[in-house]
């Protein structure tokens, strides 16, 4: 997948913790974590909004995209 996500490095400079994040957005730990560890193929913009506001971020922070192609096969 193209869509890389960072949500543990922005997690370690706001130094909070998994149990604390999933607590303030309201989502379990589990499914906290499997986005923590890009284990996911999707994510609600709800989600997405909570955990920006708790981390003070951009959804940019979080996502990144990371084209895969090589230089060969770009025209």
């Amino acid at each position: 997948m193209a869509i890389i996500l960072r949500l543990d490095r922005v997690m370690a400079d706001r130094k909070m913790s998994l149990n604390e994040l999933s607590a303030r957005v309201g989502i379990s730990t589990v499914n906290l974590s499997n986005l923590k560890t890009g284990k996911v193929k999707a994510i609600r913009f709800s989600t997405l909004d909570a955990i920006c506001r708790e981390l003070n971020c951009q959804p940019g922070d979080i996502l990144e995209y990371q084209n895969k192609r090589s230089d060969h096969e770009i025209s």
